[in-house]
């Protein structure tokens, strides 16, 4: 009987761990040049120059390593109403930001993305030298990306073009740039997602042992 238990609670355990590690991790390498021609060329057919510097996103593929990354955002939503760009109706900056967020947010999940840390910011700069002033920045958010195969795979979805009026209307000025993480003091999804699995699977063989003894 306990090797019956054990199978019906760590055999479901064991296949949603591969599932999530597979869905988790790139298995795919680093963008090939070819690749990388192709995703740059749809990008400024796409977007043109008008919002993004291709050849910074050009040498930041060039230089893919296959590992996770993590974009820093700030943005500075429009302090009062804006048009909405389907309507023409005065709405806050924040519902469209909120209309392109889930948009963005489910094809991320997708991809192996998710946000890290969204903040909203409480006061002013206290640090500051040589920089422009603080422009009143309204949140900061760290989006995790599988991969920059992922990530310029939803700068080239065609998809996105409706929500992008949105996040454009709604946001008063951003910038963005890529990091990477050299010290964390909570566990991520890697370790926390099977401690749970594993933590689940436990509970249920000891329910069904005692449910049968």
């Amino acid at each position: 009987m306990p090797y019956e238990s054990g199978l019906w609670t760590w055999g479901p355990a064991f296949a949603a761990a591969m599932v999530f590690f597979g869905w988790y991790r790139n298995w795919r390498g680093p963008l090939r040049p070819d690749e990388i021609r192709n995703y740059i060329a749809r990008m400024q057919t796409i977007h043109g120059n008008e919002r993004n510097d291709v050849e910074t996103m050009r040498h930041f593929l060039e230089a893919d390593d296959g590992r996770e990354f993590v974009m820093l955002n700030l943005v500075k939503i429009e302090p009062g109403p804006v048009p909405d760009p389907e309507t023409g109706e005065l709405v806050p900056g924040s519902v469209l930001l909120n209309r392109y967020t889930k948009v963005f947010l489910r094809a991320l999940f997708v991809r192996g993305g998710h946000p890290a840390i969204v903040a909203r910011k409480v006061g002013g700069y206290f640090d500051a030298w040589r920089v422009p002033p603080d422009p009143g920045w309204t949140i900061v958010g760290f989006m995790r990306y599988r991969s920059r195969r992922d990530m310029i795979e939803l700068v080239v979805d065609p998809r996105f073009g409706p929500a992008h009026a949105f996040k454009f209307a709604a946001t008063a000025e951003t910038f963005s740039f890529p990091t990477r993480i050299m010290l964390r003091a909570y566990p991520g999804p890697m370790l926390w997602v099977p401690l749970m699995l594993a933590l689940a699977a436990a509970l249920g063989q000891i329910v069904i042992l005692l449910s049968t003894s």
